[in-house]
C-alpha cells in the first residue's frame, strides 16, 4: 500500500501530459484493465477513463499525426474528352487525378483534386480547425 501526503492549499496531484499519455498508453495493450493501470500508477479509474476519451476525441492540445493510407486507382475507360471551348466541365477521370482525401476525424473528411486553389483550402482547413 503506498501513503502520499500532500501538503499546502493544493489537494489535488497534477498529471503532466507525459504522464496521461503514458498512463492512457499503457491501458491500450491487449489484456489490460484499466482498473489495474490506475491502481498501480495512483490515480483513479474514473479520471483514466475521461484522459482515454479525450484522447479518443482529440480534445488533446498538442497536434497528432494519423496514419494515411494511399491507395493507387485504376481508370475502367478512358476519359471522354470535351471540346476544349468549355472550360468549366472536365470529365470525371480527369477531375480526380491527384486525388487528396483528409480525414478531420468527428466523420469530417475533405476531398480535393490537384487542382485546388490552396490559398481556399487553407481557409477551409482554418475554420474548420476551430470547430
Amino acid at each position: 500500500m503506498r501513503v502520499e501526503v500532500l501538503g499546502g492549499l493544493e489537494r489535488r496531484r497534477r498529471w503532466s501530459q507525459d504522464d496521461k499519455t503514458r498512463i492512457v498508453e499503457e491501458t491500450l495493450v491487449p489484456g489490460t484493465k484499466v482498473t489495474e493501470v490506475a491502481r498501480r500508477n495512483g490515480v483513479a479509474a474514473s479520471l483514466v477513463f475521461t484522459w482515454r476519451r479525450q484522447a479518443r476525441t482529440s480534445e488533446q492540445v498538442a497536434p497528432s499525426f494519423a496514419p494515411v493510407q494511399i491507395v493507387a486507382t485504376e481508370v475502367e475507360e478512358p476519359p471522354k474528352l470535351l471540346p476544349a471551348s468549355d472550360g468549366r466541365v472536365r470529365s470525371v477521370a480527369t477531375a480526380r487525378t491527384g486525388l487528396i482525401e483528409i480525414d478531420l476525424g468527428n466523420r469530417r473528411r475533405i476531398r480535393v483534386d490537384a487542382h485546388v486553389d490552396p490559398e481556399a483550402l487553407a481557409r477551409v482547413l482554418e475554420v474548420l480547425e476551430r470547430r
